[in-house]
Parts: structure tokens; sequence; C-alpha cells
């Protein structure tokens, strides 16, 4: 299934100012992030920048940038935005979301996102991990899915997302890993609607998609990379790439 990929990334950010260019060692996580989801072999990849130093440490590394308006209001608008710039005759089916602060990305997890678009029925894709850690099932940074899953299976729809403990009762649960696969025209038709009640209740994006009515999906991966959101968040993923 023919896939394009896009790294939103700009440089407002209030808890840790400039996040896409702060360096873990001698390159910037933008740069890091990019160069793992071209491993991933799934597509073009292009960063859709809000903010032209972005572009450069993206174009001095090697990669395509494509420039998006710094006041568009979500990282789903501005990788509507590169998709409709870079790629207007919509050649590709396909649109893959890659967050720009996943700088431990394993590049498996973009393949993976697009599985569940082989189902004819889903409209956007995207992937979970079993929750291993205790701490975690009370954490509110980390976002959880309902997800149906039956045993054996490895993808089944995503019913709905929550930073509280969903579902209740006994059973695994899942962290849901910020990437996303968007057909074509769902990608189109999410960013054309208006925030919902419930993603401004949960601060969740997603949500304005299952309550338009939009079917989710999700495979399950074994891994969880490591989002960068606070400065004390950068100092680890140096220290797990090494570069402490």
């Amino acid at each position: 299934m023919p896939a394009l990929i896009v790294i939103p990334a700009r440089l407002k950010a209030t808890r840790l100012p400039d996040k896409p260019l702060a360096m873990i060692g001698d390159q910037p996580m933008i740069v890091h992030v990019w160069r793992r989801a071209v491993a991933a072999n799934a597509g073009p990849v292009v960063v859709a920048c809000g903010d032209q130093a972005i572009a450069d440490v993206i174009t001095k590394a090697g990669g395509t940038a494509v420039m998006t308006d710094p006041d568009l209001p979500s990282g789903s608008d501005r990788v509507h935005a590169a998709a409709e710039s870079y790629d207007p005759s919509a050649t590709f089916d396909v649109v893959v979301n890659v967050q720009g602060d996943l700088p431990t990305l394993e590049p498996k997890l973009v393949a993976a996102s697009v599985t569940p678009l082989a189902r004819p029925e889903i409209d956007i894709a995207t992937v979970v991990a079993k929750i291993i850690l205790p701490e975690e099932l009370t954490d509110i940074a980390v976002v959880k899915a309902a997800m149906s899953l039956n045993p054996g299976e490895t993808i089944g729809p995503t019913l709905y997302f929550s930073r509280n403990l969903i579902p209740s009762g006994p059973g695994d649960h899942y962290h849901h890993i910020g990437i996303y696969a968007f057909r074509r025209e769902a990608l189109r038709r999410f960013v054309a609607l208006k925030p919902t009640v419930l993603e401004l209740r949960e601060r969740l994006e997603q949500l304005r998609a299952i309550e338009n009515g939009m079917r989710m999906a999700a495979a399950l991966v074994d891994t969880i990379p490591l989002g960068v959101d606070t400065p004390a968040d950068l100092d680890r993923a140096r220290r797990l790439l090494g570069v402490a």
C-alpha cells in the first residue's frame, strides 16, 4: 500500500522550547526522527516544517522539507498541508503521521502502523503496545486505548482513548503510540472537522475521528518509543541513544 510519511514539526512548545532543534549528540532531535522514519522503507519521508530553522536542518541532512503555515492548529493539519503540497495529485493512498518528538522510534513501527488499513472498513490506523510497567497504568501522560483484541490477534479496532485507565475489569491494557496512518480521504475529512466535546475534554485529537463515526484500528507492537516533552525526557533520550 503506497504511503507518504510526514513528520510535523514546529518550534512553539511550552515545556521544551525549540524542541525539534534540541541536540541529541551531534544531531537535532528532528533529524534523528527523520532518519528513523527513512529507515522504515515504508515510503518517501517529508518533514512538515512550521519554521524555517527546522527546514534548514532537514535540508542540510539530505531530507525533504515542506514549509507549512506556522499558525495551523495541530500536527494533523500540518501533515495534511504538507501532503497536499508534496503530492497534489494524491499518488499516495496513505499518509502516515509520525510525531517529531520520538527520537528513539524503531523504524518497524512506521510500517506496522499501516497494516490495519488492509481492512477496507478502517479509516485511520495506529499502533499500541501492552502496558508492562505498573506506574503507566495511572500515569495520565500515557494515553490508553480501549481495544478489542481477541486471543492470538495483533490487529483490532480501537473504540476509545483516554488518559485514565480503560477498560475496567481484568485483562491487558494498551499504551497508545502516537503514529497514525490515514487513508488520504480520511485525512482530508478529519482536518475539515471541528474539535469535538470529548476531544477537548480528554485533550486527545484522535477522539474527533471516533466522535464523527470514523473507524480506527491498531496494530499491537512490542516496543514503545520515548516521547520527548520535557528537559528530563530529553536527558533520558540522550542516555538511551548513548550520547549523554
